[in-house]
């Protein structure tokens, strides 16, 4: 298949998934547990990355890759639970037109938010959204890169490799003390609101069974040698859906993707 080809299809799946979000049922306790596993994985790799940002001897970057690895092998997890193949046949499948239908869209969607993160590091302005919102019977996740500035309540932290080089050697030790301090102070941050991804799936085995409800979102992006990080609650409208989900299947992203736009994001751009 040619690269030309190849590029249109791309650009095919990742239209398919704009501004849809993807809605997986929770028809029994252990589609419960494997929701509750998911996000106890995505609290880990938050954790992990705050006690990295913590260590003053680790650079950002190499933090950074530790986070990017734990994240691509979550995506994995996650596209082999709804193809229940590799993924990556999967993807592949779909570029050389082999097959036309959403889960192909999705797994290259999916590989295409892998490529979007390794360039975290090198594009400014680019914001990675994710939201995850609860309902009585399902759940559904919607992904999105949007260029633009993020919300003021996000925690900012610095890099000073990707700092200024010019600085007078006078200033150089302040700048980079500077720099780990506001490091520490986004470690402290994710550690306090990375309930928010808990509170979404608590452990089936030890809560109550109750119809849930509501959500989280996590913001990342990156202005120049300034990172910003930002968790938060999502409203879910329980009566969004009139029937249950049999299947995984795509929706429209919903309000709560929309209110997450026009509240978090400034001048966004998709």
């Amino acid at each position: 298949m040619s690269s030309v080809n190849e590029r249109r299809r791309v650009e095919e799946a990742v239209n398919t998934l704009d501004g849809q979000a993807v809605r997986v049922p929770l028809p029994n306790r252990d589609a419960e547990r494997t929701l509750y596993e998911h996000l106890t994985r995505v609290v880990d790799i938050a954790l992990e990355k705050s006690d990295l940002l913590a260590d003053p001897d680790l650079p950002l970057i190499e933090a950074y890759e530790r986070e990017l690895e734990r994240v691509r092998r979550q995506l994995t997890h996650r596209l082999r639970r709804l193809t229940g193949q590799q993924y990556e046949a999967v993807a592949d499948a779909y570029l050389r037109g082999e097959r036309d239908d959403w889960i192909g869209a999705l797994a290259v969607y999916y590989r295409q938010c892998y490529v979007r993160l390794q360039e975290r590091y090198t594009l400014n302005n680019r914001i990675i959204c994710s939201i995850v919102s609860r309902y009585p019977d399902s759940f559904t996740v919607n992904l999105r890169f949007v260029d633009g500035s993020v919300t003021p309540e996000a925690v900012r932290y610095e890099s000073s490799t990707l700092g200024e080089t010019d600085l007078d050697n006078r200033y150089r030790g302040q700048y980079h003390d500077d720099c780990q301090y506001s490091q520490r102070e986004a470690a402290e941050y994710i550690r306090e609101n990375v309930d928010h991804v808990r509170a979404v799936a608590p452990d089936p085995d030890a809560a109550a069974e109750t119809d849930r409800y509501g959500g989280y979102v996590h913001l990342t992006g990156r202005h120049g040698s300034v990172f910003s990080e930002y968790f938060g609650p999502v409203d879910s409208d329980p009566r969004r859906f009139d029937e249950p989900a049999a299947e995984p299947q795509l929706v429209p992203e919903g309000a709560e993707a929309e209110r997450v736009t026009r509240e978090l994001f400034a001048d966004p751009t998709s």
